[in-house]
Order: C-alpha cells, then sequence, then structure tokens
C-alpha cells in the first residue's frame, strides 16, 4: 500500500521564482545528502507507522473478541483519516510551510502509536489510530513539494526516488517486524517497539533537514484558490477516471493482504505471525515492477500496460484459490506486481493531465486513494465473514472489472507512445 506528493503548490511569479532557483541546493554537496537521509527517514516513519497494525488484525480479532471487518477498523480508520487530511494539510503548508509541519506530523504520530500499544481497550485504541492518521497526514502531503522547492532540478530525480523508495521500505519492514515482534513478545510490545524506533527516526529527521530556503509562503489563506483547482481537477474526464481507478485498485490490494492473514493463520495454513509477515517481502518485487510498467508505457502507450497490471493481478487473485501455500505466495505475488504496476503508472499520468496544478490533482488522487484502502478494506469484511476465501476473491475480481472498464475509458487521453525516460509520478510513496 503504501503511499505520496504535496498538493498545491502556489504558482510563483517571476521574481520569487528567480529567488527560489538562487537558493537551490546542489547534488553532492552535504546539505543534499542531509535532506535525502532526512526525507528517506520521514518516507520509512510515516508509512511503518500507517501500516504496522495490518499484520495485527488477527492478534485484535483473538483478544478483543472481533469479527475480521471489527479488527480491520485499526488500518481503515487510520488511513481514511489521513485521505481527508491530505487536501487540507498540503493547503495549511502553503501558508505556513513545510519542514515543522512534516517534524510535527512525524512525532505526533509516533507518540500516538506508542499510546495505542498501552491502550486498554479496542475503543480507546481505534480514537489513537484515527488520531494517528490526521497526524500522519502531513509527511506524505508535503513532503514531495519541500523536495521540488529545495532541490536543483538535476539533483531532484533521485531525491524523489529515494523518498519513495523509504516509504516502501518502511511499509514493507513495518509489516514483517511486526509480525515477528509479536511472535516474539505481543501486539502492544510490537507497537510500542516500532514506535520507538519511529520516533527515533522523527528526532533524525529534525536533526538532519535544512530550514527551508524555497519556500515563498502565500500571504494569506485563499480557500478560494484552493477550491478552484480541485473543482477542476474533478470536472476533468480523464482525471476523474484515474481517481476512480485509484479507489478500486487499492481497495482491492488492501482486501487481499488484510484477510489473507485470517487464511493463513487458520486450520487450512495455520501459519504464525512470523511466517505470516513475511508474505510482506512480495513488496520487493512490487518495488521493481513500477519502472518497469513506465518504460513499458513509453513503448506501447499506458492504456496497454495498465491493462496488463490489472490482468495479473486478477491472475493472481485466481490463483490464491489453491489449498497449495505455494500457490497462495506465487498468487499474492502476481497481485503485488500488478497492483504497482497500476498505481505507478497511473499515478503519473495524473502529473501529465494536472498541468499546472499537479499539487492539487496528486492530492484528489492520494484522497481516493487512501479512501479505497478505508472504505473497501473494511467494507471486504462481510464478504470473508458470509464466505470466507471464495467471498474475498468475488469481492475483488469486481473491483477489478471495474478497474479494467476505466482503463479502457481511458483511451481517448493516452497520447504516450514513445519518451525518452520514464514518466515521473507525481504522487509518491507506497502502499
Amino acid at each position: 500500500m503504501n503511499p505520496v506528493v504535496a498538493p498545491a503548490v502556489t504558482p510563483l511569479s517571476s521574481t520569487e521564482s528567480v529567488a527560489v532557483t538562487r537558493r537551490w541546493t546542489q547534488r553532492g554537496t552535504a546539505e543534499y545528502r542531509r535532506m535525502n537521509l532526512a526525507l528517506f527517514l520521514a518516507g520509512f516513519a510515516s508509512f511503518s507507522l500507517m501500516y504496522c497494525v495490518q499484520p495485527l488484525l488477527v492478534p485484535f480479532a483473538r483478544q478483543f473478541h472481533l469479527s475480521a471487518t471489527g479488527s480491520s477498523l485499526a488500518l481503515s480508520l487510520t488511513t481514511g483519516v489521513l485521505a481527508i487530511s491530505i487536501p487540507f494539510i498540503g493547503a495549511l503548508s502553503e501558508r505556513y510551510g513545510r519542514r515543522g509541519l512534516m517534524a510535527v506530523s512525524m512525532i505526533s504520530a509516533a507518540i500516538l502509536n506508542l499510546l495505542a500499544g498501552v491502550a486498554p481497550t479496542w475503543s480507546s485504541l481505534l480514537v489513537l489510530r484515527a488520531l494517528e492518521g490526521l497526524a500522519l497526514g502531513g509527511v506524505p502531503a508535503v513532503a514531495m513539494t519541500y523536495l521540488a522547492e529545495e532541490i536543483e532540478p538535476q539533483g531532484l530525480g533521485f531525491s524523489m526516488g529515494l523518498y519513495v523508495s523509504g516509504t516502501a521500505f518502511g511499509g514493507m519492514l513495518g509489516r514483517v517486524g511486526m509480525g515477528m515482534l509479536s511472535d516474539i513478545g505481543s501486539w502492544r510490545t510490537a507497537m510500542m517497539v516500532l514506535a520507538t524506533i519511529d520516533l527515533a527516526a522523527a528526532i533524525g529527521f529534525v536533526v538532519l533537514l535544512p530550514r527551508s530556503k524555497g519556500f515563498v509562503p502565500r500571504r494569506r489563506w485563499d480557500v478560494g484558490f484552493h477550491v478552484q483547482a480541485w473543482k477542476s481537477h474533478l470536472s476533468h474526464g480523464g482525471l476523474i477516471h484515474l481517481f476512480a481507478l485509484a479507489f478500486v485498485v487499492m481497495g482491492m490490494f488492501v482486501t487481499i493482504y488484510n484477510y489473507a492473514g485470517f487464511r493463513l493463520s487458520g486450520p487450512e495454513f495455520g501459519l504464525d505471525q512470523t511466517r505470516i509477515g513475511f508474505i510482506f517481502l512480495a513488496y520487493i518485487l512490487g518495488m521493481v515492477a513500477s519502472p518497469v510498467a513506465g518504460l513499458a508505457a513509453n513503448r506501447w502507450g499506458r492504456v496497454p500496460v495498465l491493462v496488463s497490471g490489472v490482468l495479473i493481478a486478477l491472475s493472481g487473485i485466481v490463483v490464491t484459490l489453491t489449498h497449495q501455500m505455494a500457490g497462495v505466495i506465487v498468487g499474492i505475488a502476481l497481485i503485488t506486481v500488478g497492483f504497482f504496476s497500476t498505481h505507478s503508472l497511473a499515478s503519473a499520468w495524473v502529473g501529465r493531465l494536472g498541468a499546472a496544478r499537479k499539487g492539487h490533482a496528486a492530492a484528489l488522487y492520494l484522497l481516493a486513494y487512501y479512501l479505497g484502502s478505508s472504505l473497501l478494506g473494511s467494507a471486504a469484511g462481510d464478504f470473508w465473514q458470509r464466505a470466507q476465501w471464495h467471498g474475498v476473491v468475488a469481492f475483488t475480481t469486481v473491483l477489478l472489472g471495474v478497474a479494467l472498464s476505466l482503463v479502457w475509458s481511458m483511451r481517448r487521453f493516452d497520447d504516450l507512445r514513445v519518451e525518452t525516460s520514464a514518466p515521473q509520478s507525481a504522487v509518491g510513496g507506497r502502499a
């Protein structure tokens, strides 16, 4: 899952643009290295905190006597609140700056996760996880805009890639590590250990990240400016289809990983949390699939590659119906490859269609992306309760059918045939 760009980059005057250009951080300098490491830590901390509960849904259900749907709220509430907060926090950063907002976000989210580890009741844990989602919105909302404002164009690509790698690494390691730690101790120990690690990462971020030199604040809070930008994107036929695609594809992906743990820990396979956690190493394949999809789109166009990504995920869903452990692993790997291929290419296409207000388009994409995770990830619990894994397969198959329809309708917007390099994503982050 996983990622993330800043919404609402305010257009600068020519005078301001020149001033910002002269203050760019040059690649190869000590300041450039510090900036890259700090943003890597931000990506790692925010995404490990966001998804750390996904391997713990089964232990939550057992301790608090919950259904699969009920336990999934520990993740769905976080991503749901995060989704809603991203556009508004991004707009807020236009007035008050990026660096301090990211620091407050990381520190407060780590503290909230620490408190969630000692929460006495399920209700209190959910409240803390919802507040954590609100806090976490500060990183994906502004991280890439900070980089774009501070780093010279020649060094920006590497910095963006390193931040995205941090989000992917954090999302993967958080999930794998939580499974292992919960087996060694308990889910409470696991959450507190991770929170401590991420609090240290937040402190490292504050120490390392230089003060902004390229940020030009808006003189006043201009609500109309942001509303107009969002409205223009929601009226764009291509963008609205991409937002819907993000919603259904992310919903499919989170559903598979949410309820695979229930199946794998059940009587059919009987795996412990450590071995279930290792399933998330499939993310490595997804990290490779993302740039490959971009290169393929340069050659054959976006729509054919997006269709291929959806079909790969669909084939993986079918393969998971097997009762052999190896088949289930292969199926989840195919789903992961298909998802990352689709998401990375769709987010890059948002940047292309977003024109001068790419940040606002990215914010709406992320809003749909995380709402899909939240709403569909929890709704799928009813299908699990009614028909176990066959219900999950039916639900996700319908979602991918919708995805295919959305991709096919995007044919008239596919102007990409051959370009000299892979498309740059306007939306960073991994699931």
